[in-house]
This record gives C-alpha cells, structure tokens and sequence, in this order.
C-alpha cells in the first residue's frame, strides 16, 4: 500500500479521483471515482460545501473500488487566476570549486526572492536554464568549476484565497492535500514525449471551464498560462441555439458535434427535445457545426495570441499537444492545424494498466499526470511529507524534476 499514489483532479466539469501504482513502463491503476463536479466555476471554487461533497464523493468511489483507505493526495490547480513569471538568480563560487546541490538551491533561492502580492503565492519554481562564469545553456552545472553559477527560473503563482478555498474543500472531504500540482504541467507530463519537451511544443489542455496552456523548450517549462474559457462556452451556445437545458446541450455536443462545417453532409440531422415542445425538433448536424466551429476558431485565436505574447511562437518546431475534454470533438486537429498553421496532435494518457479502462482519453490526462509527477516529487524530496505526515506548510512544495522538476523547494508562504 506504501507504493500506490493518490491523485484527485478537480476540474469544473468533473473530479477524478485515481488510485495506482506508478510503475517505469505503466501505471497500474486498482481505483477510479469519477463525480461530477459541483461547486466550481472556471477553475475556481463557487461553493465550498458543494464542491467538499462533490470531492467526497469521488474519493469514495476510488476508496470501494481499490480497498484503500485515502487520506491524502495530489490535488489538480487551475484557474484565471494562475500567472507566471521568469526570474534570474546568482551565487558565488567559492575557491573554483565544482558545483554543489546546495549551490543550486541558493541560486534558485535568489532567483525565487522576487517582489509578489501579499494575496499571491508560489506555486512552483521551474529552472529553464544555468550559466556558469558566463557559459550559457548548462543543463546540469553539478561539478562543474567556476567562480560565479547563475540560473533562471520560471516561477508559476497562484491567488493565496484560491488555494485556500481549494485546500479547505479538500481538507472538509476528509483528504489532507500533500501539494498542489499547475493542471498543464501534469497534463503535459502524462501525454508529451521527450522529443516535443526538447524541439519545442505547447501543450494545451482544454477543460469545461479553463484552458490550460504550458510551452516545453528543450525538455522544460518556459512558459505558462490559463485561458479562463473552455469546452463549456461552446455547450452554452448550444443551449442558445436548440433550447434544451445545459445536459442536453453537453449530450448534444459530444454525441453529434463536429469542429469543421464543411466535413458534415448537409444531408445529416439528429433530434433533441427543446423547452416546451411536445415532441422532438429535428436539427441539422451541420448548423450545428457551423456554431461550434465558430467557437473553437475563437478559443483557438486566444491560444494563439497567448503564445504570441509569450514570445516563444517561433521556437515551437514540434508543434501543438492538445489534450483534456473538449480534444475528443471531432475535426479539432484539422481546425487547429489551419488555424495555426503549426503541426497539431490530439494526445490522451497512455501505458495505463489495471482499472484503466474509464482513463484512456484525454479527458483524463491531467488526472492521470497527477501520480507519476507526484511520485516524482516525493522521490525527489526523500517522501517526506507522505511519509512522515508534515502538515502545515511544508505539504504544499514547489518542485521541478529531471527535464521539468530538478529539485523540490519547500513554499514558504506562512499560516
């Protein structure tokens, strides 16, 4: 039991709860809750009680399908309210000696030192890159000799109340939450391959209530990002469009929606029961198209103009991952592909064993994301907050690992 991992991935569509144990070649799941989430509203807590039972719910589907007792887990952050920021920092090389973990750790401290508001906090701290005496693009500097190591960091924060919200609705479902993981970063490690992380790839996650944005240059995190719209804005204009409430309009969009207008026959129609009306109203497939169409192209404009405003959209030489819900609608790749003009793939988790059948989509790349990027966590950090049952503010831990996450750096945020 001491090897299985916990993940609880909260979106505003629904909350997934998955027990498995992280393997080097599969992730063997024993567990699966999937509830559908109340009390969220684009990534952010609407209502606590709401959300808590939500929560708890899902964790007591994953509890009776594994066996296992949960009392503490990863736990999934998103939300407009997420920002991001690349920081330099320096140290001092004693005596030309070579390079020490420790020296790491006061660089990347230096870089963290950075001015935020008092209603802000870090959420993770992502070297990009080290310098030494004024070699560039060292990717690992430990023992190399020098006077002076200097080292940038993308730092990823979030709004202080938020996370609180979160925590407390978690903490009210009876789950102590080890630490809080950026949605993109768990996507991305689940669906993205070494080669995309180093040529350049955005990953992009789009869920009911947010986008999730994440760019991955030579094998780590440059940039980050949320969109606060997603599979939902298109599912309300169905609403609009037919009449029919928002679980018929979801119906709707995944059972006969389509991203491209001109791939639907003219000829094709499907019924739906609006509002008020006896019997079912027939609808074309391709009015419908047209309305989604219209949308995505929207949503993806503002991807666009997201990683524009990054300044990396020429360093993007493998392209675009897109993954979460909303990937699954038909002809998404081929309209962002047009749109973009940059190479497109739909990616959902893979090398799932055990109870994954529910899992194989990318709906669940995040969920999925969750476990090995937290086992990877906690090796790195010796296991000491699941192990040794830290509570307080050493269980939420800004991190990065080989290629993403090098070392764990504990929040110091108080109370």
């Amino acid at each position: 039991m001491n090897d299985l991992v916990v993940g609880i991935d909260i979106g505003t569509t629904k909350i997934c709860t998955i027990v498995a144990e992280v393997r080097t070649d599969d992730i063997f799941v024993v567990g699966v809750g999937l509830e559908p989430a109340r009390g969220m509203k684009k990534g952010v807590v609407s209502d606590i009680h709401q959300l808590s039972n939500a929560i708890a719910a899902s964790v007591h589907k994953a509890e009776k399908t594994s066996g296992y007792q949960i009392e503490r887990a990863f736990i999934s952050v998103a939300g407009n309210h997420i920002a991001s920021i690349n920081s330099r920092g320096a140290v001092g090389l004693v005596g030309n000696r070579g390079v020490r973990a420790d020296d790491l750790d006061k660089a990347i401290e230096e870089a963290r030192a950075i001015a935020i508001p008092h209603n802000r906090e870090v959420l993770h701290v992502i070297p990009r890159s080290y310098a030494i005496d004024g070699q560039n693009n060292v990717r690992s500097p430990i023992g190399m000799h020098g006077f002076r190591l200097e080292v940038e960091v993308h730092i990823i924060t979030a709004a202080s109340t938020s996370v609180a919200n979160l925590e407390q609705a978690v903490q009210a479902a009876g789950v102590y939450p080890d630490r809080f993981i950026l949605n993109p970063l768990a996507s991305g490690d689940a669906v993205l391959t070494e080669q995309e992380r180093e040529m350049g790839v955005a990953l992009i996650d789009i869920g009911g209530g947010t986008t999730d944005l994440a760019i991955f240059i030579e094998g780590t995190v440059w940039h980050s990002g949320v969109i606060a719209v997603g599979g939902d804005m298109v599912t309300n204009d169905i609403t609009h469009l037919m009449h029919v409430p928002f679980d018929v309009a979801e119906t709707v969009k995944v059972e006969h929606g389509h991203a491209l207008e001109k791939e639907v026959s003219p000829l094709e129609t499907f019924l739906v029961q609006p509002f008020g009306e006896g019997i079912p109203i027939e609808f074309k497939r391709q009015d419908l198209a047209m309305a989604i169409e219209a949308r995505m192209s929207e949503l993806l404009e503002l991807i666009q103009a997201e990683i524009k405003r990054s300044g990396y959209d020429g360093l993007l030489r493998a392209g675009m991952v897109i993954t979460g819900g909303c990937a699954q609608l038909p002809g998404l790749r081929d309209l962002a592909q047009h749109t973009l003009g940059i190479p497109v793939r739909i990616a959902k988790p893979e090398r799932l064993t055990g109870m994954a059948d529910a899992l194989r989509s990318p709906a669940y790349s995040t969920s999925v994301g969750l476990l090995r990027l937290g086992l990877q966590m906690d090796a790195v950090s010796g296991g000491a907050a699941a192990a040794n049952g830290h509570a307080g503010n050493n269980a939420r831990l800004s991190g990065f690992l080989t290629g993403l996450f090098r070392r764990l750096l504990p929040d110091d945020r108080d109370g």
